[in-house]
């Protein structure tokens, strides 16, 4: 377990690994410090020193922001005296438009809807605990809080804006809007929020801290019969086979010792995934028409087409989230769900790691989709140019959820549940 130097308040009680449910005792942090797995190194909890202040500070500021990034004009596009101006909604309206109001729902839930809720969720459950009050729906708050974060994409998007924008200086003239200023806050808001958010400064003002349940840290939870909340992480009992029950603190759904059929369901969701990947690579995702001519691209045809303007860099970066990303994932969760299955001791830490960065850049693959949106929206100037989506971006966009749902219905303790126990 690392940790700063000194001592600060807190501690008592026990605490699971969520990735290999190894117990720990919780301990004193001085501030800035961290705790970590003494098997997997995965983080355990932290001390942000003024976390709630500072955590509620920028979730307002980012509530401004994105009602700025929303009402005030995004990007204009000039061409030939003509100008179009879009606002944050053009994208999906438009991909509603040309008959794929999936994608356009899609775009619309992750670049909009859910990092809205996800801001307003999180100053629900901070803003009462700065000024002293009681509200109800604090845990409900919280529980949508961690379900849609990681679908809230702000990053993603704003990476698939600036590949747009740079694949549209050779067409017109692009104008950047207010909102567009905004929304580049939005991210640098959001982001510094979620770095000073200490989720262990919410619920043990909340609830009771865990506690009185074994004696040693060289344990597992489930060796106990324990099983970690997915909302407050409080170590609560495991619900029986075909059994309910709730967290005694949060109120949230708590499952068995690990999660119903995750195997199973990781399998179906994967090999979906892999299938729907043939026809997003046959298809084309786009069609850029300029003066009433123009051809139906790909993925691959939209890397070459960068490489062939000189955009070496911007090219790459498009190859490793449509290609790279996609098929390494479905790389990796194949490896664990063979091992897990075969019930393997092979380099248990690396493969955890694994599943931990491909948690992570998994969502990366939606650039694709929002440079797609994006494109749509901007450039429709009639009989001089426009952009339609293609088949293939629906298909791709399915395929990349399906990949991010099946790294979330895997789980990681699996690997390590045949571990010697450690000394």
């Amino acid at each position: 377990m690392n940790q700063g130097e000194g001592q600060a308040a807190g501690g008592g009680g026990l605490t699971a690994c969520r990735e290999c449910d190894l117990l720990h005792r919780i301990v004193p942090l001085a501030p800035g410090g961290k705790a970590l797995c003494t098997r997997c190194e995965a983080p355990l909890y932290r001390n942000v020193p003024g976390s709630v202040d500072r955590a509620s500070a920028l979730y307002l500021s980012a509530l401004m922001l994105w009602v700025m990034a929303n009402a005030f004009p995004f990007v204009s596009l000039k061409l030939g005296g003509r100008v179009e101006d879009n606002v944050m909604l053009s994208g999906p309206l438009a991909l509603a438009r040309e008959g794929m109001p999936e994608l356009g729902l899609l775009v619309f839930l992750t670049s909009i809807l859910f990092p809205l809720l996800t801001i307003a969720g999180s100053l629900y459950v901070l803003l009462p605990l700065r000024f002293g009050w009681r509200v109800p729906g604090a845990a409900p708050a919280y529980r949508m809080v961690r379900l849609l974060n990681p679908w809230s994409l702000v990053g993603v998007f704003m990476l698939g804006l600036l590949v747009s924008l740079v694949k549209l200086l050779d067409l017109a003239d692009v104008l950047p809007g207010t909102g567009l200023y905004a929304f580049a806050g939005l991210l640098l808001a959001t982001a510094a929020a979620n770095a000073n958010m200490d989720h262990d400064a919410i619920w043990p003002r909340v609830g009771p801290l865990p506690g009185g349940h074994g004696q040693a840290t060289a344990a597992t939870a489930a060796e106990h019969g324990l099983t970690g909340c997915h909302t407050c992480e409080m170590l609560v009992p495991a619900a029986p086979p075909g059994g309910r029950a709730h967290c005694p603190r949060c109120g949230s759904p708590v499952h068995g010792l690990r999660r119903p059929d995750s195997l199973a369901r990781t399998s179906a969701l994967l090999g979906s995934a892999a299938l729907l990947l043939i026809p997003a690579n046959l298809y084309p995702v786009m069609t850029v028409i300029r003066f009433g001519q123009g051809e139906p691209s790909t993925i691959l045809g939209g890397v070459m087409h960068l490489i062939g303007g000189g955009m070496w860099p911007l090219a790459m970066l498009v190859f490793f989230a449509s290609f790279v990303v996609p098929l390494s994932k479905i790389a990796v969760l194949v490896l664990l769900l063979v091992t897990v299955h075969r019930g393997s001791g092979w380099r248990r830490r690396d493969r955890t790691l694994l599943f931990r960065v491909t948690e992570v850049v998994g969502a990366w693959s939606m650039v694709d989709i929002f440079l797609v949106g994006i494109l749509v929206a901007l450039v429709n100037l009639g009989a001089l140019a426009s952009v339609r989506p293609g088949v293939g971006a629906l298909f791709f966009g399915a395929a990349v959820v399906l990949t991010m749902l099946a790294a979330m219905s895997f789980d990681p303790r699996l690997i390590w549940d045949r571990a010697e126990r450690p000394r």
